[in-house]
């Protein structure tokens, strides 16, 4: 489900707007990519950690931990469980854009693979098939294009042989472009424009004899 739905029911989103751009959810992104016999990509395993904050909300408005302890009960997580991929709306592709020198590669809906609290933040994990690509060479991006969610990724997990090199969001220079593409700072403006590629932490993947 994209977050900026998932929020939309939650009674917290009258949140001011930090000059130039400001996000509501910050995320941590670990990845691990499954490859075939051919050194293809074909499956994508995505870990998003929540902040605590997000967390938090998520929790009371689901009725979950009502001790605030951070403990879970097994049923508790079985609730959780896919809680973020209930909806995702036409066209969204997850905010995990992968693309070939051939063009974007195409990825299937998620299925939620595993879900736990660790040290007060949600972390979620969900599969994704792909049309298999060769994995070396293969470039992707992670981020909200509303940028109402901050991606940073955190990592990402290869088969042996290949390596990939994550290139952080250059923050000074987006801010820069936002306040050069629209001279305005305002929440209304950001729902009609989309940055947040500006924001997108980037990576590339070399495979030594792929």
């Amino acid at each position: 489900m994209r977050l900026t739905h998932l929020l939309a029911a939650l009674p917290f989103l009258v949140l001011p707007l930090a000059a130039p751009a400001h996000p509501h959810v910050w995320v941590d992104v670990a990845l691990k990519i499954e490859t075939d016999t051919r050194g293809h990509a074909t499956g994508l395993i995505v870990g998003w950690s929540y902040d605590d904050f997000f967390t938090l909300l998520i929790l009371e408005d689901m009725g979950l931990d009502p001790e605030a302890d951070g403990v879970l009960t097994e049923d508790e997580l079985a609730r959780l469980k896919g809680f973020d991929l209930v909806e995702w709306p036409e066209g969204f592709e997850g905010d995990v854009y992968l693309e070939t020198a051939a063009g974007p590669v195409t990825l299937s809906l998620p299925a939620p693979l595993d879900v736990r609290v660790e040290e007060g933040r949600i972390i979620a994990t969900h599969y994704r098939a792909i049309d298999p690509v060769p994995l070396d060479g293969l470039s992707l991006r992670t981020f909200d294009p509303t940028y109402f969610v901050d991606y940073r990724l955190a990592g990402i997990s290869l088969p042996q042989g290949c390596t990939a090199r994550i290139d952080e969001a250059d923050e000074a220079a987006a801010n820069k472009a936002v306040e050069e593409m629209t001279g305005q700072t305002t929440e209304e403006l950001f729902e009609e424009i989309e940055i947040g590629h500006l924001y997108a932490d980037s990576a590339r993947i070399i495979c030594a004899g792929l």
